[in-house]
């Protein structure tokens, strides 16, 4: 492990979008991906984290992106949105082709080295948010739950709710971190900056 230090999130630039991970660059340096629901807040998420308010787009129609979209932080340092899944709106037939490029990015990238999930702190571990843990956890990669729009709770129900999602995650037996999350009130903010700079500092 090489020292550890902060990045600067703000320097954050945009690289390239991907179909599959075959349109993918050299397969080196650290990605960190995120991954959630279409309507979890993950774009707010990434311009909340990079404090930009257009880097990755916020889509009026939810599950829009279905493309791997790279950003650049610094020298092999790369974020990774990922496709935003679960939209019912979506033809079944994108959705499974959708699932298999997530799991076949997931499972084969060497360079990832982390995976945020995104899940509405008052709907958390859907199917599929389960299917991404299972996932991450098979390759022994990381986890981070963010559960955002926490300012849609008081404190005491977001409590409750990170409690709840820490026990569910138990059987996962993964390296799993739960941490509220609020784009507009910065809640968490600071927990995801620890937990990607200790992600990358792993070249």
């Amino acid at each position: 492990m090489t020292d550890f230090h902060p990045l600067n999130y703000a320097k954050t630039h945009f690289i390239l979008s991907a179909p599959d991970i075959s349109h993918l660059p050299i397969d080196s340096g650290v990605e960190i991906a995120f991954a959630g629901r279409s309507n979890a807040g993950k774009s707010s998420a990434l311009n909340t984290l990079t404090n930009q308010k257009g880097l990755a787009r916020t889509s009026k129609t939810p599950g829009r992106t279905q493309l791997i979209n790279l950003f650049k932080v610094e020298e092999n340092c790369r974020l990774v949105d990922l496709p935003g899944y679960g939209y019912a709106q979506v033809p079944e037939a994108i959705k499974r082709k959708w699932q298999k490029s997530l799991g076949e990015y997931l499972q084969k990238r060497e360079s990832l080295k982390g995976l945020v999930v995104l899940m509405d702190i008052r709907h958390p571990l859907k199917d599929l948010d389960q299917q991404m843990i299972e996932w991450a956890v098979s390759v022994d990669i990381p986890v981070m739950l963010l559960l955002t729009k926490a300012d849609k709770l008081a404190s005491g129900a977001q409590k409750k709710q990170v409690n709840m999602v820490k026990e569910a995650i138990l059987p996962f037996q993964g390296d799993i971190t739960v941490a509220p999350f609020s784009s507009p009130k910065r809640i968490g903010l600071e927990a995801l900056k620890q937990k990607l700079d200790e992600w990358f500092s792993q070249q």
